[in-house]
């Protein structure tokens, strides 16, 4: 199976042994996603999960940021042609299925997140079977900020792997976490250093696509396999929350709140 040459959001490697890197490629955005991304992401996770040359998923941005989360911006005249309601489901649609893709994936994936991660990249990465993150990078979830809801299946999966209290600062307030504390919390599996992360994730991956591939999988199903379905009942009821809440007034007025305090924070940096 081909590797897939339209996916302009994102720059693939296929390595040795079956390591393919998949990276957000917006570095001027921070990797910031829109329905473009979500969708991209959602055709390259497809591709990769079916590919025969792909052992090891490993997923890393390029740039300053893994991912800054979701674009906020102000509806463009397609969206408010199409009504912003449908550009929201339509939206709604490609995040489900990276969702989707993420929780029924049958090979090894690694989430290297090698700067900052904010919102969706935040919840996705719980997804993953393993997370290696570099000492300088923070998680941040600001969905009340913005009027949002919880995502990713994270109100399920946060509470689990952090516990309660610690998965409510994250959702419900917004409290920054660094790496360390997500490595205590028992969200990122190791620290490596800045410098070698990249060198130090790819021999980690290496090492794993070497594994008889069937083991691989069969290991990974019986890890998974009772929690899928459960899982994609959660997806399905935290979009169609997410999408009444981005098309509520509630929202909007948070967003603008969001945004216009932000400007504000950068033109004071301009002084």
């Amino acid at each position: 199976m081909s590797m897939p040459t339209d996916l302009d959001t994102f720059e693939i490697k296929l390595l040795e042994h079956g390591v393919c890197v998949i990276a957000f490629n917006r570095p001027k955005r921070y990797n910031a996603l829109n329905p473009q991304v979500y969708d991209q992401w959602g055709r390259a996770l497809e591709w990769a999960a079916k590919s025969d040359d792909v052992r090891v998923v490993v997923l890393t941005g390029n740039g300053k940021y893994y991912t800054s989360g979701q674009e906020l911006t102000i509806p463009d005249s397609s969206e408010l042609e199409e009504g912003v309601e449908a550009a929201i489901k339509k939206r709604s649609g490609y995040t489900e299925k990276v969702v989707r893709e993420l929780i029924n994936f049958p090979k090894l994936i690694i989430a290297a997140i090698q700067g900052p991660v904010i919102g969706f990249g935040v919840t996705s990465s719980a997804i993953c079977d393993v997370i290696y993150t570099v000492p300088d990078a923070t998680f941040n979830t600001p969905f009340m900020q913005l009027g949002f809801c919880a995502e990713a299946c994270s109100s399920i999966l946060f509470p689990r792997i952090m516990g309660y209290s610690r998965a409510n600062e994250m959702l419900l307030m917004g409290r920054k976490f660094t790496a360390e504390e997500m490595k205590e919390a028992g969200m990122v599996a190791r620290i490596f250093p800045k410098e070698t992360f990249m060198e130090e994730v790819l021999k980690a991956a290496t090492i794993a696509a070497k594994y008889p591939p069937q083991a691989m999988k069969d290991t990974k199903r019986l890890i998974r396999e009772h929690d899928l379905k459960f899982l994609e009942e959660v997806n399905i009821k935290e979009m169609t929350l997410l999408g009444e809440r981005m098309a509520s007034e509630e929202s909007a007025n948070a967003i603008v709140e969001f945004m216009m305090a932000k400007n504000d924070r950068k033109e004071k940096a301009k002084l």
